[in-house]
């Protein structure tokens, strides 16, 4: 299957460094042909080929999200990856034969799954009218955001805009503090800007005063976010570019270096089948790609602590999502007596993951030789997980990173530009976010052949996950992108709304969803084919989220959660381990 698919050179299409598919095939075809190309690029992951067999996608034919990218299939092929190994621990637990198991994803549940932050509901109101209302605010036990994006001008920080350099656009990037960037680009952080549109062009007329290089210098001195907008093939010349695709998407690796430590089983765990039941993460994460790890491993059993710091900010929307399954407490890494804590924590942990830059994370004492030196000391191996935006090396190893920092990068910004008919440069954010998600999902399924491992073989395992490889796999020329034609299929079927470069993720997400909901109402609503989990009794009453991606032929082994979210910094720092 995987040699009959071909893709020819798109560069008069999407840009250099661009492959446009050369037949089209079904979603769920194209889905099993991309599972099994990652399955066999991937180290450890089973080439057992009766265990591939096990596994079958559903769904609609057409692509289901703006835009040629087919991150919904490259996300349906990772969700079913972790189906495979979650069915090899079962076996190694249990006895029962991974082969005589079913791995079922659906490619639009895992379409959606990429804008999970939105697919809920609180007290039967759907999360997007919430947020377009503005009452989602009115659910906050507490403020999170710290005024970050208080005003239209902190709103349009976070944008892409024209540079000095002829057809080359920059991602810049306020983070979760824009006043230090605006400054340093010669701006007033107060300007009063009514609206965000006046806020995008004074901030425009501000960055086209710079070259891409010149800001890249600029972002670079002050420590700053912020990134060219390379065509695929732009990244992919770069010396980052030829570092990071040395390194697999799927990245882990048995620490030989570290004591040697004895294979430690999986318990069983009386009513509870799920694959982790009785293992042990705790999470040091903000935003995103780090709590989507969480948040997969606790849909499979395991019992996650989420460790936040409230004095830091963070989105409040994605609490009500990304913590389900999961308890999260309030610890300050400044402050001694809550390091001694963390550490505590981790003393009993099976999996560590963290979402800091490597030298931040080292200077806190939670680096990854830290930890293998705990691990070594108690006589059981961990499981070290990391995400970040470069990848494990390389030049830009220690810069910091988001969501829009890897599209921009790695071309998925210029690409998509390219798709909605821009031919100047002009870049546009993917319509969801991409990067984010599968940072998490890779990460998640880092782990999971890890504990697999540690279980077989003992030892301790560093995973690594990065935002722009997770950019950089849907843009491949063995997953190629979809032709216009298909695209424009697409958008008469969900008829999107606008997308532009100077709106942030949320605001596309929002667009998004709206096409989805008019195509696919019974994902939605009551009934056989809804996608949402209902629970009761939750810190904000009654809630729904979207179920897990990957489904197992055994009811008391497939995913689900037991809890719904809770807030941030929501348990008593006395927090045990169930």
């Amino acid at each position: 299957m995987t040699d009959a698919h071909q893709t020819i050179p798109s560069t008069d299409i999407y840009g250099p460094g661009t492959f446009v598919d050369k037949d089209f095939l079904p979603a769920p075809q194209d889905a099993g042909r991309i599972f099994e190309y990652i399955a066999k690029s991937t180290p450890g992951f089973t080439q057992d080929q009766k265990l591939w067999k096990t596994v079958n996608f559903t769904g609609s034919k057409l692509p289901v999200i703006p835009g040629p990218t087919k991150a919904p299939l490259v996300a349906a092929a990772l969700h079913a990856m972790c189906g495979v190994v979650a069915h090899e621990i079962v076996e190694d637990r249990d006895g029962t034969p991974a082969s005589t198991q079913q791995v079922t994803v659906n490619t639009n549940h895992a379409a959606i799954w990429l804008g999970t932050i939105f697919a809920a509901t609180i007290e039967g109101e759907d999360m997007v009218d919430l947020v377009r209302s503005r009452k989602l605010a009115t659910l906050y036990d507490r403020d999170f955001e710290h005024g970050w994006q208080a005003t239209p001008l902190r709103q349009r920080s976070t944008a892409l805009y024209k540079t000095k350099t002829p057809g080359v656009w920059y991602q810049v990037h306020g983070s979760l503090n824009a006043e230090p960037v605006l400054k340093a680009l010669g701006m007033d952080p107060e300007y009063p800007a009514k609206t965000p549109d006046e806020a995008y062009e004074y901030i425009s007329r501000h960055v086209e005063q710079w070259t891409a290089d010149e800001l890249e210098m600029l972002n670079i001195k002050n420590g700053f976010c912020g990134s060219i907008c390379f065509t695929p093939q732009g990244w992919a010349d770069t010396l980052m570019g030829k570092r990071l695709a040395e390194h697999p998407l799927v990245g882990y690796s048995r620490q030989s270096h570290a004591i040697r430590t004895p294979a430690i089983p999986f318990t069983k765990v009386a009513n509870d089948k799920r694959p982790l039941a009785g293992v042990k993460v705790v999470e040091l994460v903000r935003i995103i790609a780090g709590p989507v790890i969480g948040n997969i491993l606790a849909s499979l059993g395991a019992d996650v602590i989420r460790v936040n710091c409230s004095r830091l900010v963070d989105l409040n929307v994605l609490q009500f999502t990304l913590n389900t399954g999961k308890r999260t407490i309030d610890l300050d890494l400044t402050k001694e007596e809550d390091k001694a804590r963390l550490h505590e924590l981790i003393e009993d942990a099976d999996v560590f993951v963290q979402g800091f830059r490597p030298k931040v994370i080292e200077r806190k004492g939670f680096g990854v030789n830290d930890l293998l030196e705990m691990a070594g000391k108690r006589g059981k191996g961990i499981v070290y997980v990391e995400e970040n935006c470069y990848g494990p090396d390389g030049p830009y190893n220690e810069r910091p990173g988001w969501q829009q920092i890897g599209d921009a990068a790695s071309g998925s910004s210029y690409v998509m530009g390219r798709s909605l008919g821009f031919k100047d440069g002009t870049s546009v954010l993917p319509p969801l976010p991409i990067s984010d998600m599968t940072t998490g999902l890779v990460g998640a399924l880092g782990a999971l052949m890890a504990l697999r491992d540690r279980a077989r073989h003992g030892g301790s395992y560093r995973v690594t996950s990065s935002l722009v490889k997770a950019d950089v796999i849907n843009l491949e020329p063995e997953i190629g992108l979809y032709s216009p034609e298909v695209v424009e299929r697409s958008n008469q079927l969900f008829k999107w709304g606008h997308i532009g470069p100077a709106q942030f993720v949320t605001e596309i997400l929002l667009v998004v969803m709206d096409g989805w909901k008019n195509v696919f109402p019974q994902y939605f609503s009551p009934g056989p084919e809804s996608l949402l989990a209902s629970f009761e009794g939750g810190s904000w009453g009654r809630m729904e989220t979207l179920k897990p991606v990957v489904q197992l032929s055994d009811p008391k082994v497939t995913p689900r959660w037991l809890t719904p979210a809770v807030p941030h910094c929501y348990h008593d720092r006395n927090i045990q381990w169930l």
